[in-house]
């Protein structure tokens, strides 16, 4: 069944709103799939802070080329979905591969590459991408590099006046020995 004109012009506005709210995206090839395994990835990449979506290669193109990005042609081949990193590529692309690498999937999915800020990746690439911290885990981090410090000076400063506190302590308990001896 052909596309309407209409429906094309609807799909590649589709698509290039995904990449002005984009930062990355993995290009995934597939076949033999059943819908809840579809589902299931789909549902992985949501939850990554992404968005999963079946492509139609000649309109996803156009697309690629009016946003100004790189074409990679020869990514785009056969049946293609790509999972957008919305704010977060490398959760979205963690989640891919992990995804993708459980057996049931081993010939079902290939991950082939991808594009990030308009650069063509390779899947090696995109496998040293996953292993960035997220951006949830990168603010964890500031949040830790920020609040060691103040940290650090509680510490000192309790211990301080620990100390002053049981020098008083030790100066009272050996009064008091004095005392008891009189």
């Amino acid at each position: 069944m052909a596309i309407t004109r209409a429906r094309k012009e609807e799909l590649v506005a589709q698509y290039l709103d995904l990449l002005e709210r984009t930062n990355g995206f993995v290009i995934i090839q597939y076949g033999g799939l059943s819908v809840p395994q579809v589902d299931g990835l789909r549902d992985v990449v949501r939850k990554a802070d992404g968005q999963y979506i079946v492509t139609k290669n000649t309109l996803f193109t156009i697309a690629l080329q009016q946003h100004g990005w790189n074409v990679p042609d020869d990514l785009l081949q056969g049946p293609v979905a790509v999972a957008f990193g919305l704010d977060n590529f490398p959760g979205v692309a963690k989640a891919v591969l992990e995804y993708t690498d459980q057996k049931e999937f081993e010939t079902k999915f290939d991950v082939t590459g991808g594009i990030m800020t308009g650069d063509v990746i390779g899947t090696k690439q995109i496998e040293a991408i996953s292993k960035l911290p997220t951006l949830d885990e990168l603010r964890s981090q500031l949040a830790g590099l920020l609040v060691a410090p103040q940290q650090g000076i509680v510490n000192v400063i309790y211990g301080a006046t620990g100390q002053v506190v049981n020098v008083i302590q030790a100066y009272l308990d050996d009064k008091n020995e004095d005392g008891d001896a009189a």
